[in-house]
């Protein structure tokens, strides 16, 4: 897929993060792995994210995103498959490149590793990325990778395959001051943790879609609940903020680190064996799981 029909299949719909689970020695299991990612491309995401941020790309070893790559498409039928990259510039350069020879559709680029960097840094770093590969790149604006627009514009203005921004700062007025001046340049992603709780603010920023951690486990609602929100039923999006999206927020919020292991946890509640998180994080209590499962159940039709 080249990055502009990548660009157009990320704006049409829904976006997700598939988990990456591992067995009980810790490793990548690909037979689980490759059972989820099927069962998801059956729902109506128009694009999946191996090994990113829900995916635990922070906890990867570089090696193994090439084989989870090709997992994911192996599994995922027609559907894109973009693979997370990150780290330092020589570290991102080569994920990058890894991914693409292992079919990634394209690359979703987040945040480098711990120190901040000034717009010059950020601006080097991501078109050293764009350069590495021939796929569609897609920035994720969060943590100590925050661009701001005259940089945004320099790089779409050198990088034609960078086609998508994706932002998790919650900034609305930084966001759309990018969608106004960088137009149809760009897809735009909303990347809030637990995104439906924003869906609607940064739709009217201009941002197309957003990627749904939730679509994990309950996809079915994850696609209603975008439907709706893109026909304007305030009344039954609200019905579902507030039946499940807002006791899911309550669990997740009850430790650092849980905007994932949740993630995890409900995809182990709906039958997908998908292992531990890895440390640094750390597992659901059996109580919370519970609590999770039970709210899962109420929903699932």
């Amino acid at each position: 897929m080249d990055p502009t029909q990548l660009k157009s299949a990320l704006g049409a719909g829904l976006l997700s993060f598939p988990v990456t689970p591992f067995d009980d020695q810790d490793r990548f299991n690909a037979n689980v792995y490759e059972r989820h990612v099927n069962w998801l491309s059956g729902f109506e995401a128009t694009a999946l994210f191996a090994a990113g941020g829900t995916g635990e790309l922070f906890s990867l070893d570089p090696s193994e995103i090439p084989t989870i790559v090709r997992s994911a498409k192996a599994a995922a039928g027609d559907t894109p498959i973009i693979a997370g990259c990150g780290y330092g510039t020589a570290m991102a350069v080569r994920i990058a490149q890894q991914a693409e020879a292992a079919g990634a559709d394209g690359i979703l680029l987040l945040p480098h590793y711990l120190i901040d960097a000034p717009q010059e840094g950020l601006y080097a770093h991501i078109k050293a990325v764009c350069d590495a590969v021939s796929v569609g790149v897609m920035v994720y604006n969060r943590g100590n990778s925050v661009l701001l627009p005259d940089t945004l514009k320099r790089l779409c203005d050198v990088c034609p395959n960078l086609i998508g921004f994706k932002d998790g700062t919650g900034d609305i007025g930084l966001v759309r001051q990018i969608t106004v001046e960088m137009g149809d340049r760009l897809t735009y992603l909303g990347g809030m943790p637990t995104a439906e709780l924003f869906a609607e603010a940064y739709l009217g920023a201009g941002f197309t879609t957003y990627s749904s951690a939730v679509f994990n486990f309950v996809p079915g609602l994850a696609c209603e609940f975008y439907r709706e929100l893109r026909a304007g039923n305030r009344p039954r999006t609200e019905q579902i903020l507030q039946s499940f999206f807002y006791p899911f927020m309550q669990i997740r919020n009850r430790k650092k680190g849980y905007a994932v292991s949740a993630i995890k946890s409900g995809v182990r509640a709906v039958g997908f064996d998908a292992g531990p998180v890895r440390a640094p994080l750390t597992d659901l209590t059996d109580y919370e799981a519970g609590m999770l499962k039970e709210l899962i159940e109420q929903h699932r039709a």
